[in-house]
């Protein structure tokens, strides 16, 4: 990952705005650099993934436009032939396009854009420009100065250095004189496809193959996260096949109950990856537990729980590799179903669900995707993310979708069972949410951890400070306290908590993990 930051107002100071860009340094730890543009103030933090010369240094100049941007354009290299019969390139960097391809189209790129990005752009004659990916995988915040005067980052944290009323950006817009102006709503249906399964089964597979190659593009190492569930499987088995070296992939366990260890281990074996596993106590997570919470700059339960062991293990991964991409398997639960959607009363429910949950996945499963791999000074790509991918499964007729099989996600299962990539076992594994997978001892030391913080008296008292989604167990209220630390008066930068939808008969619970469903049934082994 890269960090960007930008201050369109000419009296920011300059140290501040250094602190700011400071605060990005484990996002971009390669290289660093402001440029003042007309007084105002861009800055970036370099990670270097494509062209790692100085040459793929940002911001990129031309023609009087400056661009920072931390993504990647997948297919950039057909796109880029094009360009070149009119435009003369000095990088082999995806984002060195970026101008041209904004001089071609205007605003229109951002709709045209295959890729994971948050950009912010200017010229004389179209001021400041900013925009983001469809799904927000990439992250961006705005706020406003003392001048009000607005100003962007790749962090809150980074951001709240020169500015005030921080916000998520919103993803599928850009921003232009002023406005948020939305360039596509990919959580909503195009269109209803009313296909048999087994042609929903051969879109399914072509697109996700084709979503894994384009993300193996990078001219520097590449990772795999292997849980040992479907999603992380398909995506590490598809890797494999058209790698022409043993893929390396990485899991991580708690020392005592470590639920999904085997089964990546099986799939590493069955794969002929070169795996790693490495394992952490209940000492690790607490420990962690303040870091976490201040690189998500979140107090949800469920993403501060899934980021414990993807932080740990994205950190091990960094501290003894020189890897520097990891692809990862979120995004596949909200396109095909979690277990608590198998309780959903009809399709157009089911669908509904659907919209919600990709439509927030900024908030929450890619949020803690990004933070916890770009604070470890490294890129994620998320295969499952992949526009055209979305857009077909978000097109396909819902009924379809459903748990009509008594076996989530069973399109997806069946679309790569003629491949004979994973094992059987794994291919039709029930599945296992993530901050259980990686030992059932995980949440239980947090929630103990939270009881020995406040007695009920206190936890009572504690709570009625918070008028925003008031903490409901001692667990949130510890998450929200520590994240009161970090990002003050802050907490409407989430808007919820993440929890499976109470209106439906069943899901009416009062944790998020979905071990509390009961349907959770042999997940838990």
């Amino acid at each position: 990952m890269c960090g960007l930051i930008v201050s369109t107002d000419p009296k920011t100071d300059r140290k501040d705005f250094e602190k700011g860009l400071a605060c990005l340094n484990d996002r971009g730890p390669d290289d660093a650099k402001i440029v003042t543009i007309d007084d105002c103030l861009m800055g970036f933090a370099r990670l270097s993934i494509m062209d790692l010369s100085t040459n793929g240094m940002q911001p990129f100049e031309r023609d009087g436009f400056s661009v920072v941007c931390n993504g990647e354009l997948y297919d950039f290299r057909k796109c880029k032939k094009e360009l070149e019969k009119k435009y003369t390139f000095v990088s082999d960097s995806d984002c060195e396009l970026l101008i041209p391809l904004f001089e071609e189209y205007g605003c229109d790129m951002f709709a045209k854009l295959d890729a994971e990005y948050a950009l912010v752009m200017y010229s004389k004659k179209t001021g400041f420009i900013a925009s983001r990916d469809p799904i927000g995988i990439r992250p961006l915040f705005y706020g406003y100065t003392k001048d009000h005067k607005i100003a962007f980052a790749s962090t809150a944290e980074s951001l709240m250095c020169i500015a005030g009323n921080v916000t998520p950006f919103p993803p599928g817009c850009y921003y232009k004189d002023g406005e948020f102006i939305p360039y596509t709503k990919i959580y909503k249906a195009d269109q209803t496809l009313h296909v048999s399964e087994e042609e929903a089964e051969k879109g399914i597979h072509d697109l996700l193959v084709d979503a894994v190659i384009k993300r193996m593009d990078a001219d520097a190492k590449c990772g795999y996260l292997l849980s040992g569930g479907l999603d992380s499987s398909l995506v590490c088995a598809i890797a494999q096949k058209h790698a022409d070296h043993p893929i390396r992939t990485f899991s991580i366990g708690m020392e005592t109950d470590a639920i999904d260890l085997k089964y990546a281990r099986k799939v590493a074996a069955f794969i002929g990856s070169e795996h790693t596993e490495f394992i952490i106590t209940k000492k690790d997570v607490l420990d962690a537990l303040l870091k976490v919470i201040q690189i998500l700059g979140t107090w949800d339960i469920t993403t501060i729980r899934a980021s414990m062991g993807m932080y740990l293990l994205c950190k091990k991964i960094h501290e003894t590799t020189d890897i520097k991409v990891l692809m990862t398997g979120e995004v596949s639960d909200e396109l095909f179903g979690y277990k608590y959607t198998d309780f959903a009363p009809d399709s157009s429910s089911f669908q509904k669900e659907a919209e919600k949950r990709v439509k927030e996945l900024y908030e929450y499963d890619v949020l803690r995707a990004d933070c916890c791999i770009s604070s470890n000074s490294m890129e994620g790509r998320v295969p499952f993310g992949d526009l055209a991918f979305v857009r077909y499964v978000m097109d396909l007729d819902p009924s379809i979708k459903m748990n009509n099989h008594n076996m989530g996600k069973y399109l997806l299962r069946k679309a790569f069972e003629k491949d004979h990539l994973l094992p059987e076992e794994i291919l039709f594994r029930d599945k296992a949410a993530f901050s259980d997978a990686v030992g059932h001892s995980l949440v239980n030391d947090l929630k103990e951890y939270a009881e020995d913080t406040y007695d009920v008296l206190s936890y009572e008292e504690k709570r009625k400070a918070y008028a925003w989604k008031k903490p409901f167990t001692k667990e949130s209220l510890l998450y929200r306290e520590i994240f009161e630390k970090f990002y003050p008066a802050m907490d409407k930068m989430i808007s919820d908590y993440w929890m499976p939808n109470k209106e439906w008969q069943g899901c009416d619970v009062n944790d998020p993990s979905a071990r509390y469903l009961s349907n959770y049934g042999a997940s838990a082994y």
